[in-house]
């Protein structure tokens, strides 16, 4: 799975043709090439994960270091260990998880936002999408270490969180980064998420409760009826902004939620929502012609931003394989092929581990690092991909 850099260039489409051939492939890259690749050339000195990775497998140390990054690693990291990587996940995992109990939680009981490249706390602003990634990966991490003080402290913060940061109108104050207005679903489609593992690891019913006022407040507030799509951007009572910005739709999104409302509600009960995310994203948000979802179109269907991330790609896929498991049809196999196919795309990097993860409009990638941000989206999905049956 070597790649030439001339090649990788380029934007190519994979060529699979079949659920299994998907699942081998995804299972090489994940496990042979990019698992140890961030497990070595992706962990700093300190013990904590570097932010970006250049395209030749060197990592850009001398970034600064977000906390919600750290946290998506260790969930990756936590992922790796249970599909049997026989590398040391485990020495990465449990350093990253050290690091993160001395160096993220603050002495208000809240996570910090940001360290610098020496990997010291340079902001302490509070931020909901960080405290989304935060709980997520203590759970995770719980879960496959066999540590219950990890979910604990997720459930010590969640609980000051619904304390202090509950609204009135339904959600959560997002903090001290993002001005608001506007009001944003998407760290609160995070913090559902967050709650759906928790929940399965812990049982505890405060989790439950959380995924019940959130599923409501998407019902009522943040999918837009007529279309069946997820908007973005929100009033303080959360209606929808005006027309223009009230009316953007990331596609992206709207698989995202598909994905969630598949997995995260029992017997099925999300699978009406689930169908109406899933035919506004298909029918307007993924250009044929490239094979890709892309990252912005407006309510009408017009679009918005024809370039494609990568992440998209990823919830496209985890979308396709959630419904597959559901209705068992050939369309979701089919979808599951497409989907992979267009990440394939961006996995077509110089170094074998390593993403593209910007695709331009006019098929041309944007040049720069490789985020590691982007890696909980591709072992999340991948993770996915796997649990069906072969």
């Amino acid at each position: 799975m070597q790649h030439n850099a001339s090649d990788s260039t380029k934007f190519s489409l994979g060529t699979h043709t079949s659920i299994a051939g998907v699942q081998a492939h995804a299972r090489e890259w994940l496990l042979t090439h990019a698992a140890p690749l961030w497990a070595t050339a992706g962990v700093l000195s300190d013990g904590m994960f570097a932010e970006r990775m250049k395209l030749d497998g060197k990592p850009a140390s001398t970034m600064n270091r977000r906390m919600r990054v750290q946290a998506r690693q260790i969930y990756c990291f936590s992922v790796i260990g249970s599909l049997g990587w026989e590398g040391p996940w485990q020495p990465v995992l449990e350093g990253a998880v050290s690091q993160f109990l001395q160096k993220a939680v603050g002495d208000n009981g809240y996570f910090v936002h940001l360290f610098n490249s020496g990997g010291e706390v340079i902001s302490r602003a509070k931020d909901l999408y960080d405290h989304a990634f935060g709980l997520f990966a203590l759970a995770h991490a719980a879960r496959v270490l066999k540590r219950s003080e990890l979910s604990d402290l997720s459930y010590d913060v969640f609980t000051r969180m619904m304390a202090e940061w509950w609204r009135p109108e339904g959600g959560f104050w997002e903090g001290e980064l993002t001005p608001c207005p506007p009001f944003r679903q998407n760290p609160h489609m995070h913090m559902f998420e967050a709650a759906v593992v928790n929940y399965e690891v812990t049982g505890r019913r405060e989790w439950e409760d959380l995924i019940q006022r959130l599923q409501h407040l998407f019902l009522v507030r943040f999918q837009e009826p007529s279309t069946g799509a997820v908007t973005e951007y929100f009033d303080q009572n959360w209606l929808r902004l005006p027309k223009g910005e009230g009316d953007i739709v990331e596609p992206g999104h709207c698989l995202e939620w598909a994905w969630l409302f598949e997995v995260g509600l029992p017997n099925g009960h999300g699978a009406a929502i689930s169908d109406s995310l899933v035919n506004f994203a298909r029918r307007f948000g993924v250009n044929e012609e490239r094979g890709v979802a892309i990252n912005e179109v407006y309510l009408d269907g017009s679009v918005r931003d024809g370039g494609a991330r990568l992440w998209p790609q990823t919830e496209r896929l985890k979308a396709a394989v959630a419904r597959y498991q559901r209705l068992g049809s050939e369309g979701e196999a089919s979808e599951i092929v497409r989907a992979y196919n267009g990440l394939c795309a961006y996995l077509n990097a110089p170094v074998a581990g390593i993403w593209h993860d910007r695709l331009n409009a006019d098929g041309t990638w944007v040049e720069e690092d490789a985020p590691a941000s982007s890696f909980y989206h591709i072992v999340c999905a991948f993770d996915q991909l796997f649990r069906i049956a072969a």
